[in-house]
């Protein structure tokens, strides 16, 4: 999938490197509990090409012309133990060197649209998408950067959506989360 200045595609070997030391950058993970170690990384890259084996769609390996791996962003299914759960979740991470240049937010657009997209082949042929009615997004409350972005997708956010992460001890400082909704502009 392309858009003006980004390239989102499938994973390749040679992104498991620069993957591994973005997920290792302490600034990057700054709203996860820890940085990733190399093996860890790689079995994140493992299980996002499952989905993509499973569904067609996934989180994408993004490019720029001068960048062959930036990050990525896209669709990941959410099954945590939550009320809103299982939901298609948009998300994305990006490399300290391309924030503050829009690509997140462009490269979610995309990722957006493919989910709010017929299944299947477009009509004019072309290649369909999600077919969902709905996508949703999280993160911890103090991630402001990436709420931004869910707002400029046209994400909303209500207060009575918020959790804490199953995954995480009650007390722990990036439990408490917030939950952006979409609904399909067909829905």
């Amino acid at each position: 999938m392309r858009t003006e200045r980004l390239l989102l595609r499938r994973w390749t070997d040679e992104d498991r490197t620069p993957f591994a030391a973005m997920n290792a950058d302490p600034g990057v993970m700054r709203y996860f509990p820890r940085t990733l170690t190399r093996a860890e990384s790689d079995a994140l890259v493992d299980r996002i090409e499952r989905q993509f084996d499973e569904y067609g769609y996934g989180l994408w390996a993004v490019s720029t012309a001068d960048d062959p791996f930036i990050g990525f962003v896209g669709l990941s299914w959410q099954r945590i133990d939550t009320p809103w759960a299982p939901a298609l979740e948009i998300g994305w991470r990006l490399a300290r060197r391309a924030w503050g240049k829009g690509y997140a937010t462009e490269a979610a657009v995309a990722a957006r649209d493919f989910a709010f997209r017929p299944a299947g082949s477009g009509v004019d042929g072309g290649p369909g998408g999600a077919g969902m009615d709905e996508i949703v997004s999280m993160t911890t409350v103090t991630n402001t950067p990436s709420q931004a972005v869910m707002r400029r997708i046209g994400m909303t956010y209500d207060p009575a959506d918020d959790f804490v992460h199953p995954s995480l001890d009650a007390g722990h400082p990036l439990a408490p989360h917030v939950l952006y909704r979409l609904r399909s502009p067909a829905s």
